[in-house]
């Protein structure tokens, strides 16, 4: 399988996924190649940074606990690091990141809640926490700008992967697109997690109060497995 545009990542992700994607996906990963090279050359910024694109498959599926899925790239300068919801820690926090944090604040610390503490949500990752987008590029400026050039494909089959071969996930799923992806995750085997999205449209309904940060860590807890430290303390 020849690469292009995605090598520099390519190098860098897991070797279990490595053989994963040849033996499923490995087509589409060169069509998806081919597009990405395409827009590269047209001198079209892309998100995250070229080495960052399948950056969140540098977690083994063996060391996963949680998945938290997400749409596509913030398509913002600099915002997009690879990982789900996740920024650059110099960056403004975009407004769906600022309503998790406060989610955490009602969970953990209700009597503060008009304050609330950011984190880097690379410290989740680095617990297990896989922070997954449907769609791993994004045209700069452009929301949703490259959902329709394969990457489903293959983030669909990352998710079934992971459902079929791992014991006792949390998938976290917050939105309707999210919340599509529920079919490819065997729910006899896994704790799914479903609220609307935290972007401020629809945080107060739903997303404020569910507590799923909590109804993780009981879950995994329950199964003897350690729990996330979503605070960073």
């Amino acid at each position: 399988m020849q690469l292009n545009y995605l090598a520099p990542s390519w190098e860098l992700i897991n070797p279990h996924w490595q053989k994963f994607l040849k033996t499923k996906c490995s087509g589409q990963l060169v069509n998806l190649d081919q597009q990405l090279n395409g827009f590269k050359n047209l001198n079209k910024t892309i998100y995250p940074a070229q080495i960052n694109t399948l950056r969140a498959l540098s977690l083994a599926p063996q060391q996963v606990k949680v998945v938290i899925l997400g749409q596509d790239p913030y398509h913002g300068e600099n915002e997009a690091i690879g990982l789900s919801f996740a920024v650059n820690a110099e960056i403004k926090l975009p407004p769906s990141l600022r309503n998790i944090f406060k989610e955490l604040a009602l969970e953990y610390h209700p009597e503060s809640t008009t304050s609330y503490k950011t984190i880097s949500l690379e410290t989740w990752f680095a617990q297990g926490v896989l922070l997954l987008n449907s769609t791993l590029t994004v045209l700069k400026d452009d929301a949703n700008s490259l959902a329709h050039i394969g990457w489903q494909a293959v983030t669909d089959q990352i998710i079934h992967h992971l459902s079929e071969q791992n014991e006792n996930l949390v998938f976290i799923l917050w939105g309707n697109f999210a919340r599509s992806k529920k079919p490819l995750i065997n729910t006899e085997k896994h704790l799914v997690l479903e609220s609307v999205h935290p972007s401020p449209l629809s945080a107060n309904r739903g997303f404020f109060g569910c507590n799923h940060f909590k109804l993780t860590n009981q879950y995994l807890q329950k199964n003897h497995i350690e729990p996330i430290n979503w605070l960073g303390e």
